[in-house]
């Protein structure tokens, strides 16, 4: 009896030494879990861009229209569904940034039918192999990065379509890889970011 209470002891002074060390290494676990969510190759030249929808903020937007104004791509497609007061969320989208001082002639509308990344990925890499595209940016949210490039390029992968893709990330004043869990929207992202990734490579 001695024997099996000292064995429940030590298994538990191990187990608050460990929770412990976890809390006082927290800023290097939760920075490292930040980080894993982004992908971010930079701009480089491409034949277009491409804008996911779902910022409401505008940040993805403005950083398609600084590539477009750096000479990276000619034109950018913003995607985005329907249900914004009747509108699509890619129109208005647009007028946000044509509002800016941006020339609507950059923009392509691409109203779709997508309630998540993967269904994003179904309806614009078929729409980029109609316009014969090679090459294309894809512009995102950091924290939504890495699992929107593993999205596109299996989708890419399961179509038999090699166009080259690079993702350049939109920062989010909300989130940064260094101090998501400082603020509320930082810790949503983060916690619907991996269950998401979780959920994805379960299979569901």
């Amino acid at each position: 009896m001695a024997r099996r209470f000292l064995r429940y002891l030590k298994f538990l002074l191990a187990l608050a030494a460990l929770l412990l060390v976890l809390y006082l290494a927290r800023p290097l676990w939760l920075r490292a879990l930040g980080h894993a969510l982004v992908h971010d190759d930079g701009p480089a030249k491409a034949d277009i861009a491409i804008v996911l929808a779902g910022d409401y903020l505008g940040h993805r937007m403005d950083k398609a229209a600084d590539m477009v104004r750096q000479g990276y791509v000619p034109a950018v497609i913003v995607d985005g569904p329907t249900g914004f007061y009747g509108t699509n969320e890619s129109t208005i989208a647009i007028q946000y940034v044509v509002a800016k001082g941006n020339p609507a002639a950059w923009f392509i509308d691409l109203p779709i039918k997508a309630t998540s990344t993967q269904e994003e990925a179904s309806q614009i890499v078929p729409e980029l192999r109609r316009r014969n595209i090679r090459s294309y940016l894809l512009v995102t949210s950091d924290f939504h990065s890495g699992r929107a490039a593993r999205i596109f390029r299996a989708t890419q992968r399961a179509l038999g379509y090699n166009a080259a893709m690079r993702v350049v990330v939109a920062h989010d004043e909300e989130y940064g890889p260094d101090d998501w869990w400082h603020t509320r929207e930082g810790k949503k992202a983060v916690f619907f970011e991996w269950a998401k990734t979780i959920g994805m490579a379960l299979g569901q």
